[in-house]
């Protein structure tokens, strides 16, 4: 019997650079904690008591040269020049979307916002 379940893989078939980009982020959440991953025909969300951080390939809605968008869940504003934009979807939420364009970009920093947001997604 075959679920409906998409593989990172498959989500990002024909996407390496994508794949190599979401690799990193995994291994970044991995050594802050336990987190569950879910993965959607749009995104792959990190997973505490609620969504922390997903990432997501923009050229699959909009023309984009962009790999890969990760979309960090923060109790507040983070003033940063690296974000593309924030957005506040709901009251103690302020979503920070990060343009990445190579694995390394998931720098000390990005740990830092994740370790943050998956502190506050208990």
């Amino acid at each position: 019997m075959h679920d409906d379940a998409v593989t990172p893989d498959e989500l990002f078939a024909g996407f390496p650079e994508t794949l190599v980009i979401y690799r990193s982020v995994q291994d970044a959440v991995a050594t802050i904690g336990d987190a569950t991953i879910r993965v959607s025909k749009s995104q792959i969300a990190f997973r505490r008591r609620r969504g922390f951080a997903y990432v997501w390939r923009p050229g699959q809605y909009i023309n984009s040269e962009v790999p890969a968008v990760l979309s960090i869940a923060l109790p507040h504003e983070s003033p940063s020049d690296r974000f593309k934009e924030v957005v506040h979807p709901s009251a103690n939420i302020w979503m920070h979307h990060l343009e990445l364009h190579e694995a390394t970009e998931v720098d000390h920093q990005v740990a830092a916002w994740l370790a943050e947001a998956y502190a506050s997604a208990h």
